[in-house]
């Protein structure tokens, strides 16, 4: 395959960033999205330009790292990580336009590279539970019931990669800030931190500058893991609950 890249390069946060287009050959369609970068930035080694700056860490679709706008969707034109999106969902003579993922809470670092450190506040703020010294508990020593485990195993399946804020027009962080909320607020472990936990991790979400949300679905649509919308509805529940039970 042969390709037109359209790569957003920004020397830092504070720089002008503007579109490069490099052409690549003898792509193979078997090729990861990330393994084709590899390539491009081989050639601009070689040539002894600067390579591309992205993001990538397990390339397995589980750390959430590989953070990129390919031709206007977060992670691409298919429901998954870019690592594992394949050149197969591309054809020969494309014209690819790869960009950062966009939103005042993420500053770029590099070209590509933006500063998700924003997130990791959100989870200090309030993602831990009470734990008493000691030996570890039974595995059984406190039962949950189905639907419990499998809503919270259906929202700690967030990765943090942020496609969900990339993908929002507004840049909010409600469904990467439920899912952390709503995997915790279930079990019997997080009970003791219930209310604090959703009040602190959404006013620190506020504080970091994440837009509004208004419901428009864009983010449980990008999200890879299939975090889904009427999580955002079940946190603001649990923040109004919180906020009455305060306020008494």
């Amino acid at each position: 395959m042969k390709l037109t890249l359209r790569v957003w390069r920004q020397q830092n946060a504070d720089a002008d960033g503007a579109m490069s287009t490099y052409e690549v050959d003898g792509i193979s369609s078997d090729m990861s999205f990330l393994e084709m970068l590899d390539t491009l930035n081989e050639e601009l080694i070689v040539k002894g330009d600067d390579p591309v700056a992205f993001d990538h860490d397990c390339r397995e679709g589980i750390c959430g790292a590989c953070s990129l706008v390919i031709n206007g969707d977060a992670h691409g034109p298919e429901r998954t990580t870019t690592c594992q999106l394949h050149m197969r969902s591309f054809e020969d003579g494309d014209t690819i336009d790869i960009e950062p993922w966009r939103a005042a809470a993420f500053p770029v670092v590099k070209d590509l590279v933006v500063d998700r450190s924003s997130f990791d506040r959100i989870i200090q703020s309030g993602g831990y539970i009470s734990a008493p010294t000691g030996a570890a508990p039974e595995a059984h020593a406190a039962p949950v019931p189905k639907p419990d485990a499998d809503f919270a195993f259906e929202h700690a399946e967030c990765i943090g990669c942020g496609a969900c804020v990339a993908a929002c027009p507004n840049g909010s962080a409600m469904l990467f800030t439920s899912a952390k909320v709503n995997h915790l607020g279930v079990l019997p472990q997080g009970a003791p931190e219930r209310e604090t936990r959703v009040l602190d991790m959404v006013a620190q979400m506020d504080e970091e500058g994440f837009g509004g949300c208004t419901l428009t679905g864009a983010c449980a649509s990008a999200c890879p893991k299939g975090i889904p919308l009427p999580s955002i509805s079940a946190m603001n529940k649990e923040w109004l609950r919180a906020t009455r039970k305060v306020s008494r």
